[in-house]
């Protein structure tokens, strides 16, 4: 972890877009609420499979950015043209958004093809090329594979030319096993890859939600988790507890250890999130 403990920590909440007026006024509500008990360094905002949420990524960024919060766009390559990323690019520069997470994407249903880019490194070199060194570029890490990786030698690999190509920054996939996470920066280690790769915190708040979510996405709930939430039932204040237990102590273990901070999957929910923050004393 000696590569990590040299960085100052960064806090930060990730965001979906808003789908109505009704969930952009409740999200509006969320971030009062996390900047009052937490106060994030950033909030970044999802971008859909293909570009699917594209224009409400552009408003919810530009949204929090004007109302003085620094906010962080996701953009993806895949199904994108390198003129229509040049136009967002250019987009995103007169509105002031200088952090952008940089990302492969999801291939949506019945797209042919990937696009111009087909890979995050790519998208990577794209934005270096074509704006220098004007954005901090944030790119995704997997410490317990990509699930599309076809090994974990493979998946390192990939990371690295990510990071070659020009990111500052990573952030991990949730995770509920720190080993995990240790076991990735030592071999990122071995491998001189030197950037701040900040955990990604998922609070648990819908058990057969994460549990299908994280079968997509390859995240492992440990067995232990997995029994003891299915032992609670319907009991939410049991789960409640619990959960709030158990990502305490993920996150008091994982900055112990010297991870330069935390990224919160918050689910356009700002309660799980300030309770763990609560539990972890930090001074913002």
């Amino acid at each position: 972890m000696e590569s990590q403990k040299k960085h100052t920590p960064v806090y930060s909440v990730e965001f979906f877009p808003p789908k109505s007026e009704e969930g952009a006024e409740k999200l509006r509500k969320v971030r009062k609420n996390l900047n009052k008990g937490m106060q994030p360094r950033y909030y970044s905002v999802t971008f859909g499979a293909g570009g699917s949420t594209q224009q409400g990524t552009f408003d919810t960024v530009v949204e929090i950015q004007k109302s003085g919060d620094d906010a962080a766009p996701h953009l993806s390559c895949i199904g994108a043209t390198k003129d229509t990323l040049r136009d967002l690019l250019d987009r995103y520069k007169e509105n002031g958004i200088k952090r952008i997470v940089a990302l492969r994407g999801d291939m949506p249903s019945g797209m042919r093809g990937p696009g111009e880019l087909r890979y995050a490194n790519e998208l990577v070199e794209f934005i270096r090329v074509e704006t220098g060194d004007y954005f901090e570029l944030e790119v995704a890490a997997y410490p317990e594979i990509h699930p599309q990786a076809p090994s974990a030698s493979d998946d390192l690999k990939n990371f690295k030319r990510k990071v070659e190509a020009g990111a500052n920054t990573a952030i991990t996939q949730y995770f509920f096993n720190p080993d995990a996470y240790f076991r990735f920066i030592d071999e990122c280690e071995q491998m001189n890859i030197d950037l701040p790769i900040i955990p990604g915190i998922m609070p648990i708040t819908n058990y057969k939600q994460l549990s299908r979510f994280s079968d997509m996405c390859g995240a492992d709930i440990p067995r232990w988790i997995r029994k003891r939430l299915d032992d609670f039932g319907d009991d939410k204040e049991s789960i409640k507890q619990f959960s709030e237990e158990v990502i305490t102590d993920l996150c008091h273990t994982l900055l112990e250890a010297g991870a330069p901070g935390l990224h919160f999957y918050c689910m356009n929910q700002s309660a799980p999130t300030l309770a763990i923050w609560k539990n972890l004393g930090i001074q913002s």
